[in-house]
């Protein structure tokens, strides 16, 4: 914002008048939708503001004057970024907020979801993804934290909570939440692959934007595959293979060789990305190599969803058993998400224990909102027969 402020004349004034633009923005964008040209519009409700208080604060002949001509003044330089969205992104993950207040405000505002697939993806009630928000507005408020355009140096300050958005807008399009939603939202997963590219682009040798690459293309090459004719939910195992995008892939391929190369310990990115590089390399998982990957990842991210998704990939490998041994250890930290129980529920049915496993896919639909995946999870209850239970198999 150093041009407005050289416009004006007053650091302050400009700032102060930008802090109220973003806060607008935080309020009016959602409901109103994102303008075509955000960093425009920010621009120029800033410059009306300043405009305001000069006119306020000053006398009315040379002051008005000297903004009327300010209505016309030239937008300012978009700096190192050149795509409105992503720069409003870097803008939005500011260091003044929390990790998770800058993600969940950025993910309201920029990414367009609701509230309640905010908080889908945190895992938490509505009502305190709402609060979470409303305080991260008053602090944006509070504070005067300015709408600036970041520099090139601030960018690897901001860059994580820029990619923990952009996976949080993909995971939302790739399997959304919400039943009144498509299963698979390609404009949010198309959006997510277009801001990954361009901070790759933008940050080429961080390795964990490559990651996010990779793994974006990587995943989204199975889309096709993943819902059936029927709307139905088609789990891994069961795709067909010649419906996935080859050029992802080998795109995909080609960006986590590129970080191997590099020698650099992986980030969680990278570690994602590569497992999703063994799901997609052959005919079959290996599913010694991704157990390898997520020990690594674990020891990085240790959180329930992580070590779930490890427990899947460990009864794979080692045995239905031992995978459903631990998964039944998260149950504290997991009872309130729907894919812990549709896991359980897999296991439990593999292993014959069909009334336990119809338990468990309830929890799983009772808790689930994408519609393909609720067809998928009742199907597969309904073949579960309960008077079976305790039968070996």
């Amino acid at each position: 914002m150093a041009t407005t402020a050289r416009r004006f004349g007053n650091l302050d004034t400009a700032e102060d008048a930008a802090a109220e633009a973003f806060a607008i923005a935080t309020e009016r964008w959602p409901v109103d939708g994102i303008p075509p040209n955000p960093g425009a519009w920010l621009t120029t409700t800033a410059s009306r503001k300043a405009i305001d208080r000069i006119r306020r604060e000053s006398s009315r002949d040379a002051r008005h004057t000297e903004a009327k001509l300010l209505y016309d003044a030239e937008p300012d330089p978009v700096g190192v970024i050149d795509d409105d969205r992503l720069r409003l992104l870097f803008i939005c993950c500011h260091p003044a907020l929390s990790m998770e207040a800058r993600v969940a405000l950025t993910l309201r505002m920029i990414g367009g979801l609701s509230v309640p697939e905010i908080a889908r993806a945190f895992l938490v009630q509505d009502t305190t993804m709402g609060a979470r928000i409303t305080r991260a507005k008053a602090k944006i408020a509070a504070a005067q934290i300015p709408y600036r355009v970041p520099a090139a140096e601030d960018l690897p300050g901001r860059v994580s909570g820029v990619l923990a958005v952009v996976f949080l807008i993909f995971n939302e399009g790739y399997l959304a939440s919400g039943p009144d939603t498509a299963p698979v939202r390609e404009e949010l997963t198309g959006e997510a692959i277009r801001l990954a590219r361009l901070l790759h682009g933008l940050l080429p040798d961080d390795g964990e934007v490559t990651g996010m690459l990779a793994m974006l293309l990587l995943t989204d090459a199975r889309r096709s595959a993943r819902v059936s004719s029927a709307r139905e939910l088609v789990p891994l195992a069961e795709q067909d293979r010649g419906l996935w995008d080859v050029a992802q892939i080998s795109e995909g391929h080609a960006l986590v060789r590129e970080r191997l190369a590099s020698k650099v310990a992986p980030g969680r990115y990278q570690l994602l990305a590569a497992i999703n590089a063994v799901h997609t390399d052959g005919d079959a998982t290996d599913w010694t190599q991704v157990v390898a990957l997520y020990d690594q990842l674990v020891r990085l991210d240790g959180s329930p969803i992580v070590r779930l998704n490890r427990a899947i990939a460990v009864g794979e490998r080692d045995g239905l058993e031992a995978g459903l041994a631990l998964i039944d250890d998260l149950d504290s930290a997991l009872s309130g998400y729907h894919a812990y129980h549709a896991a359980r529920a897999h296991l439990l049915r593999r292993l014959g224990r069909d009334t336990a496993a119809r338990d468990a896919y309830d929890a799983a639909i009772s808790l689930a909102g994408n519609t393909a995946e609720i067809a998928f999870l009742t199907r597969r209850r309904d073949q579960a027969r309960p008077e079976d239970n305790g039968r070996c198999g």
